[in-house]
């Protein structure tokens, strides 16, 4: 009796710890993320409103409806239903109305829907032929401000055999867009009552991020009106009176961009963005934020000593402060510059990623945020302290999540970088096979924010790591500038540097080295396998290693002769940013390659060129196409798809 008494003791034990073992985040898990965007505050302070996208896997895509949520008591409400999606959600200024875009019962597209606040179904507004790419109300809520693309042949009937293509462009060819043709994004002028649409600017010129001035007399907008605006990246603000037939009057002579043109409340002011360097064109930049007169003058930059890139200038109601964000060494934080001061205070920040930025009352806001463990949900920033709002993701609190910390090495050269682990726990006990997932951009930092793709590979038994190399932001111009006509050198010394770090720490295991990349990740991966036979697999998604084949087949021909000049005037520098491919008999890591069909930000060539250098030398690979997939990978069975084969190819060779 006793005997049996004492086993049955660690059966229930075992019983309880198999009840409340989590299980780890796999890649079906990707299709139950929600995705939070575009909260925008009631004019009475009460509701935020927001997109949220789920993916409907009957029709293998996401699909976005408007929610709100109350900002003074626990209510939540979902707005839209249905097989259409609703979204970029705009509250009319008396707060009468809701006003989104949706395409449902439309042959043009997305068109403007307005909701009631008193009651009753959504209408159809508009009835545009072009593109709408954005709107905004008017501050006296009778008109709207629509950016249209020109409509030509939007709702005709496709032909059975399309007619040709005639291209004449410099920039010729753009990701998603595809071929490009002379077709220009104007502003116009919807009056709601009326149901009229009436010209506001035209000719051969491109306008963008469009603002009223509070009093409702002006517009605001970007636009590049240099001779050659496609050799160029001198974008300006302009300003425009709401009448059609006004003229343009321009705010900005900065060689380099302005953008997101801000009005403040008291319409006595304009904050923006521009670039720090003065030139034309270059990769290699941060956006600082400037203010000025509303008539252009006396304009300051506001952060240049901040020496981060700045983004989503937003003002407080009362004028008397203008926030911003910052991206600094793996964070993205909540700032402000207070107008009277003329000071910059750091508003809220932590181990963590700040997205978007909404105005409250005084003081106080809505953002995005997203953590190493959720992805993002809306809070409020009130006094510097956060509340969270919305729990859509907290699904996640039934699944176990790898640990993430930040770490530091030190590259070759002394160069002091900066990243991410992911670990099966914090102890780190035993070294683990790992992979060394390699961000794109270049311009771009890895974060204190969810990354499903890393999570995924931790989850499945992987230490892996995110390195912000020389190139990525959040280190200061000089960090940024460091890899300017010299791809593949700087960067693999930061990654190598980091795998050292990282196995004379005992998590990674030096003899089950992967790594892996996306765009410009891959072609970091490419770099890096042609350096260093360590590595036992690699993926390499949407890159390229025959450099000189990309000039004319992608979207980069303006930053390839800034950058590099062309091909045939630094035949050896194309030549020698082209070492992977021209080294490959150097690689001995068996390599998947990925890309879409569609893709003309990297072209599949890329993949193909590599695919086929080591094919040809026996080195294990593969190649997988996703049809009418363009750079990024959108569609969720593709998704999936993308990271069961990254398990599986790890797995293959380094467990």
């Amino acid at each position: 009796m006793k005997k049996s008494i004492l086993l049955a003791v660690p059966f229930c034990l075992s019983l309880a710890f198999a009840q409340t073992v989590k299980p780890p985040f796999k890649p079906s898990d990707f299709l139950k993320i929600k995705a939070l965007s575009e909260p925008r505050v009631s004019p009475d302070d009460k509701w935020v409103v927001y997109s949220l996208s789920t993916v409907d896997t009957a029709k293998d895509a996401r699909i976005s409806h408007l929610w709100m949520r109350s900002l003074v008591s626990d209510e939540s409400i979902e707005l839209t239903h249905g097989a259409d999606s609703a979204n970029n959600a705009r509250w009319s200024p008396d707060g009468k109305y809701l006003a989104f875009l949706s395409s449902r019962n439309s042959k043009n597209g997305a068109q403007v829907w307005l909701l009631d606040r008193r009651g009753g179904e959504a209408k159809k507004l508009t009835d545009i032929k072009g593109d709408l790419n954005d709107y905004s109300w008017s501050p006296d809520s009778k008109q709207l401000l629509l950016t249209i693309q020109d409509p030509e042949a939007k709702a005709k009937e496709e032909p059975k055999n399309p007619l040709p293509i005639r291209i004449d462009r410099y920039h010729y060819k753009q990701d998603i867009e595809g071929y490009l043709v002379h077709q220009y994004t104007h502003l116009y002028l919807f009056n709601i009552e009326e149901k009229k649409l009436d010209t506001l600017t035209k000719g051969n010129t491109d306008e963008k991020m469009a603002e009223w001035s509070p009093d409702g007399t002006r517009v605001a907008f970007v636009s590049n009106r240099t001779a050659d605006p496609e050799r160029n990246d001198n974008d300006d603000i302009f300003t425009i009176e709401a009448k059609p037939g006004s003229s343009v009057a321009k705010l900005t002579n900065w060689s380099g961009h302005d953008l997101s043109p801000k009005w403040s409340p008291d319409g006595k002011f304009i904050a923006y963005l521009r670039s720090t360097t003065d030139v034309t064109y270059t990769m290699y930049d941060q956006d600082v934020l400037c203010i000025m007169n509303a008539d252009g003058s006396e304009s300051t930059a506001l952060t240049l000593q901040v020496d981060r890139p700045v983004t989503v200038p937003t003002w407080s109601k009362d004028s008397k402060n203008l926030a911003f964000l910052v991206s600094d060494d793996r964070r993205i934080y909540l700032a402000s510059y207070d107008i009277g001061t003329k000071k910059i205070n750091t508003v809220n920040s932590g181990k963590y990623v700040i997205s978007n930025i909404v105005p409250l009352m005084t003081n106080k806001w809505v953002v995005e945020l997203s953590t190493p463990y959720r992805p993002i949900e809306l809070y409020t920033v009130d006094g510097g302290k956060l509340q969270q709002l919305t729990h859509h993701q907290d699904w996640l609190d039934s699944l176990k999540l790898a640990h993430v910390e930040g770490f530091n090495s030190k590259s070759k050269d002394g160069t002091s970088v900066s990243g991410l682990i992911y670990t099966q726990d914090s102890t780190h006990s035993k070294k683990s096979p790992f992979v060394l997932y390699i961000h794109g951009g270049p311009v771009w930092q890895d974060e204190y924010s969810f990354d499903e793709e890393r999570q995924t590979l931790a989850c499945a038994g992987y230490a892996v790591a995110a390195v912000n190399y020389r190139g990525s932001y959040g280190r200061g111009l000089n960090y940024i500038k460091a890899i300017n006509a010299d791809w593949g050198n700087k960067e693999v010394k930061d990654l190598l540097g980091a795998v050292d770090e990282l196995i004379k720490r005992g998590i990674a295991d030096p003899d089950h080295l992967g790594i892996g990349g996306w765009s410009y990740g891959a072609i970091l991966t490419d770099y890096t396998i042609a350096t260093d036979t360590r590595f036992k697999a690699g993926i390499a998604g949407a890159g390229s290693a025959l450099q000189t084949s990309m000039y004319g087949s992608d979207e980069y021909v303006l930053q390839y002769e800034n950058e590099l000049g062309p091909p045939w005037k630094s035949q050896d520098k194309w030549i020698k940013l082209s070492y992977p491919f021209f080294h490959a008999d150097k690689i001995k890591t068996p390599v998947m390659f990925m890309s879409g069909l569609k893709d003309f930000n990297v072209p599949t060539a890329g993949s193909e060129q590599m695919y086929m250098a080591l094919k040809s030398q026996n080195i294990p690979t593969e190649l997988i196409l996703y049809p009418n997939t363009f750079h990024e990978i959108t569609v969720p069975s593709y998704q999936v798809d993308r990271l069961t084969r990254y398990v599986a190819w790890y797995n293959k060779y380094l467990k």
